[in-house]
């Protein structure tokens, strides 16, 4: 080859490694522009078919400049298809929902018991208070209904002005509420670790379990059946309410401290989802080490949302905290203003005192 033929020749070990990235890249916008429809002009068309040739036989200055024109050209023309966004449609899309997808799936298998576990035993821990409110209230009533136990050898009678028929019913309810707390303490109990010893789970046997909680047949003594039950009850009753105060430890710190985060986090997955979803149809998808950075802020988000008990938004309309931990994760923007409100409503100036006024400038008459 003559001195003038290599005249603008760039020696291929000085040539930058950029000008084959530029041509790959390049490559991919043209050939999108032509699977979409979108016409290029010519001179575009021949710089990067010009550039390929010289990839291979040694690039010019000339033939990079029209590479970086026309790829300059491509790029605005496509916009906000990028040749990386194309690079990764091709390349990261599996991996990328697959992760996403396997932290959705984790995160699911963990909140799903939970939230189960802690809306289960919240209602029972409910209705059991309430059972033991209406329990408290009957031993109360058949105690000033029947009075005290009666000596030994003396034959009940029923008081005047208490009827007979008010007093089996009121026996009857008692004793069925107390087989109720049990029953329900003792599925409460499940949800504890380690688990509460059952009352008379190895000291009695079936007739003297059925002696304790069922009344006798026509009631002979109906003070003798309350105390019996009454007895019953009590040690149900501590049963439960130590069942109730370790649940609403546990779960309580469950729901407050835990639950927020992971909601959190399952929002900005879905979110991620929606957004890989957006931009695969549009093919602007491109891997992001922002993504990690989001998912710290959902969890920190989480937490702190977690201390707020119900969110109101309106007089009407108020948001428990698992669900704006939720909206925390999939717009991490409602967290900022959810923060910049409150330190708005700390900081407002009360309507009665107003902010002083500017000191009058010195000489000012």
């Amino acid at each position: 080859m003559t001195h003038s033929a290599t005249t603008g020749l760039l020696e291929s070990q000085k040539s930058p490694a950029y000008f084959n990235d530029a041509l790959c890249d390049a490559e991919r916008l043209l050939k999108y522009a032509a699977e979409i429809g979108i016409d290029v002009t010519p001179d575009t068309r021949g710089a990067i078919l010009r550039a390929r040739t010289a990839s291979t036989e040694g690039w010019t200055e000339e033939v990079a400049a029209n590479l970086l024109a026309a790829l300059t050209s491509l790029a605005a023309r496509l916009k906000p298809v990028t040749a990386e966004s194309l690079k990764a449609y091709h390349n990261d899309t599996r991996p990328t929902v697959h992760t996403y997808l396997i932290w959705a799936i984790i995160l699911a298998c963990v909140i799903v018991p939970a939230s189960v576990a802690t809306f289960v035993t919240s209602a029972v821990s409910n209705t059991l208070r309430d059972d033991i409110t209406r329990a408290n209230a009957l031993a109360v009533k058949l105690r000033s209904e029947l009075g005290p136990p009666l000596p030994a050898g003396q034959a009940f009678e029923f008081p005047k002005g208490v009827s007979a028929s008010d007093v089996i019913s009121d026996l009857q309810e008692y004793a069925s509420l107390v087989r109720i707390i049990n029953a329900r303490a003792r599925k409460l109990n499940r949800f504890i670790v380690p688990r509460q010893r059952l009352p008379f789970e190895d000291t009695l046997s079936p007739e003297e379990r059925k002696r304790r909680f069922e009344l006798p047949v026509g009631i002979p003594d109906p003070i003798a059946a309350r105390d019996n039950i009454t007895n019953t009850y009590q040690d149900v009753r501590y049963f439960a309410q130590t069942l109730i105060t370790d649940v609403s430890v546990f779960y309580g710190a469950l729901s407050t401290c835990i639950l927020p985060v992971l909601y959190a986090l399952l929002g900005t997955c879905a979110y991620l989802l929606r957004t890989f979803e957006d931009q695969m149809s549009n093919r602007t998808f491109t891997p992001s080490a922002a993504n990690s950075a989001r998912f710290l802020i959902a969890a920190i988000g989480g937490g702190v949302v977690g201390l707020f008990n119900n969110i109101t938004i309106t007089d009407q309309a108020s948001i428990p905290p698992l669900a704006i931990a939720f909206l925390v994760g999939y717009a991490v923007d409602v967290f900022f203003a959810f923060l910049e409100g409150l330190l708005r409503a700390f900081t407002k100036t009360p309507a009665n005192n107003p902010p002083p006024s500017t000191p009058a400038a010195i000489g000012t008459p």
